[in-house]
């Protein structure tokens, strides 16, 4: 389709995007949304035991992926960054398997909570469930990329309540001791679960910790995909010439309960909420594109449409898949004994523990 020049020709390349890339942006951005929703109903109709999702976060997870080399950098994400890994190569189906805790799941086998990615040819972390931890453990990852004296990136994403444990100062401290060329990307919701920021916080902005270890900290408006492209593409090249780390706090704003074991009505008001429905960042960024010409009213639809029958089809796809075979429970999860080399000595008959097969 020729479109016709916009007065704001070259807004792409101002931002260090193609147009393609502002478009492939939101395209990332609407499958996220889709599959977030989709994570909800599933387990509002029973056929999921638990959904934990990252609608309203969109445009924090695209935008900082999109400033990334997938497959070189290293990722440490959160359990709402179905955005962060769609942007570095996971497809929609994968997703669904992970979340289903199909056989075929790359990120577990089936093995992990939803949404608690891993993902070694992308160079996606292995994450637990608490809060946290990611972040001593990307200063581990990026020394181990200094010490070999390689320019890759690494990057963990977190809550701002995250920023309250203990795990977020002494990973700080170290990578600041350390000078290593990790990104912090909080994701500020303005909620730790059900806790507002106010109250874990004296300080009325996360990147303001970072003075207090001698590092940059960045403050941007999360709900603007651009923006955050920007500020992780700085971060990301001032990193890649040794002048890391860096803490970047983007606010944002949840648009659903802390996942779907919670009732937000209990902490959160619908005014607030319908405030920041207004500033959704899918609508903002199809807003920006229609600004400057590089998408059409019928365009976007068609996207809209598109995400949904991906997300459709990955559904109807990853439910046929086999689940995982009963006796594989141990796999991957405890130490397998290896097996004997040959028929069994008489040192090791009747020892318990030796030779028998049995995990201990």
């Amino acid at each position: 389709m020729v479109r016709t020049p916009s007065r704001s020709k070259g807004v792409a390349e101002n931002i260090g995007l193609t147009d393609a890339q502002l478009r492939d942006m939101y395209y990332h951005m609407l499958v996220s949304r889709q599959l977030s929703d989709r994570m909800m109903i599933l387990n509002r109709q029973g056929r999921a035991a638990f959904a934990v999702t990252g609608q309203g976060h969109e445009a924090c997870q695209v935008g900082s992926a999109y400033a990334l080399r997938p497959g070189s950098d290293w990722v440490l994400p959160y359990y709402r960054d179905v955005g962060v890994v769609l942007s570095l190569g996971m497809t929609a189906r994968e997703v669904m398997l992970h979340f289903l805790a199909k056989a075929a799941d790359p990120n577990s086998g089936g093995r992990q909570m939803p949404n608690h990615w891993s993902y070694p040819r992308l160079r996606i972390i292995t994450r637990g469930s608490t809060v946290g931890t990611q972040v001593p453990h990307a200063a581990g990852v990026a020394l181990a990329t200094k010490m070999r004296g390689e320019d890759d990136v690494t990057i963990a994403y977190m809550g701002e309540g995250a920023t309250s444990q203990g795990d977020f100062h002494e990973g700080l401290n170290f990578a600041a001791i350390h000078k290593l060329a990790v990104i912090y990307f909080c994701e500020n919701n303005g909620y730790a679960i059900t806790e507002s920021a106010e109250k874990e916080m004296p300080i009325k902005n996360v990147a303001d910790r970072a003075a207090g270890y001698g590092l940059r900290g960045i403050t941007v408006d999360g709900n603007d995909v651009t923006a955050v492209y920007q500020t992780t593409r700085m971060a990301v090249d001032d990193c890649r010439r040794g002048r890391g780390p860096v803490l970047i706090e983007a606010k944002t704003y949840r648009l659903v309960p802390h996942s779907s074991s919670d009732d937000d009505r209990r902490y959160r008001t619908r005014e607030e909420l319908a405030e920041w429905i207004k500033r959704d960042p899918l609508d903002r960024h199809r807003a920006y594109l229609e600004e400057h010409g590089l998408l059409d009213a019928a365009e976007a639809d068609e996207l809209t449409a598109r995400a949904a029958a991906e997300v459709k089809e990955a559904l109807a796809w990853a439910e046929t898949q086999p689940d995982p075979e009963p006796e594989s429970v141990y796999r991957n999860v405890f130490a397998e004994a290896p097996s004997p080399p040959g028929p069994l000595s008489h040192q090791g008959e009747g020892e318990e523990g030796e030779g028998d097969g049995v995990v201990r």
